[in-house]
């Protein structure tokens, strides 16, 4: 794929989804700049991708104003964003307190609307450009005690399908892919969570999540690496404006 040579931000690029797209990427000749909270993590990943460390919070915008600067130091420009960057609260809606809901929101969207604003405008000035949003099926469908999160993500699908309205007589594009249950951190805590609050064994409340999807297994980062790529490439400058789901056929849009 047409990459070789491009430069890439991934958000949450420390672990799990954000740590395969940054491997995927630099396979295929990207240029990566790493970004994430935990320095450990960054420096392993950045050091294996022969790429660069950028410690960043996305949910303070403040933050972003003040990275986005060293990063274009440091690549030159941003060829690729990929807003991979996210976290995930549960309660009942009645008991969602106000701290976790403006957490989500600040991470999930506000983030990833504030390095759209600071990167796409430079990448339409250059005459190339993909943001690929990592969102979660969660943007298609509902789920019990879910209500902060699953707002969060319809928000960003919203955002990204505004945004590519406005720019798609420009040479850049933006997508959204949206994960079922993948094999990460984020899915073992979910695991511990349903252990703890529904008294079932391990085994169980993992069975609780790969039953949702109809082909009863999670997907694996490296599957939503690949269609990161396959979105970043020349060959896909006609799909835009959309909201892939990767889930097995656990939502059929």
């Amino acid at each position: 794929m047409s990459i070789e040579g491009k430069t890439a931000l991934v958000t949450g690029g420390g672990r799990g989804i954000g740590r395969a797209v940054a491997e995927w990427l630099a396979r295929e000749g990207a240029r990566v700049a790493v970004a994430g909270r935990t320095v450990s993590e960054l420096a392993e990943v950045s050091e294996a991708v022969k790429g660069i460390p950028v410690q960043l919070d996305v949910g303070d915008r403040a933050a972003i104003r003040a990275a986005v600067p060293r990063v274009l130091e440091q690549l030159g420009h941003v060829d690729i964003l990929v807003n991979n960057a996210g976290i995930a609260e549960s309660a009942p809606f009645q008991e969602t307190p106000d701290e976790a809901w403006d957490r989500m929101f600040a991470v999930n969207v506000t983030g990833a609307f504030a390095l759209c604003q600071a990167l796409i405008p430079p990448m339409i000035a250059r005459g190339w450009g993909r943001v690929v949003n990592v969102v979660s099926n969660a943007g298609l469908t509902g789920y019990a005690y879910s209500s902060g999160y699953c707002a969060s993500k319809h928000a960003i699908i919203g955002m990204s399908k505004a945004i590519a309205l406005e720019i798609a007589r420009t040479p850049v594009t933006i997508n959204c892919l949206c994960p079922g249950w993948v094999e990460t951190r984020m899915s073992d805590e979910a695991v511990t969570r349903i252990e703890q609050k529904t008294g079932r064994s391990r085994e169980e409340a993992r069975k609780a999540l790969t039953s949702m999807s109809p082909q009863r297994r999670m997907v694996q980062p490296d599957e939503v690496a690949a269609m990161v790529a396959m979105l970043c490439s020349h060959e896909a400058r006609s799909i835009h404006g959309q909201a892939i789901p990767i889930d097995g056929g656990q939502v059929m849009t």
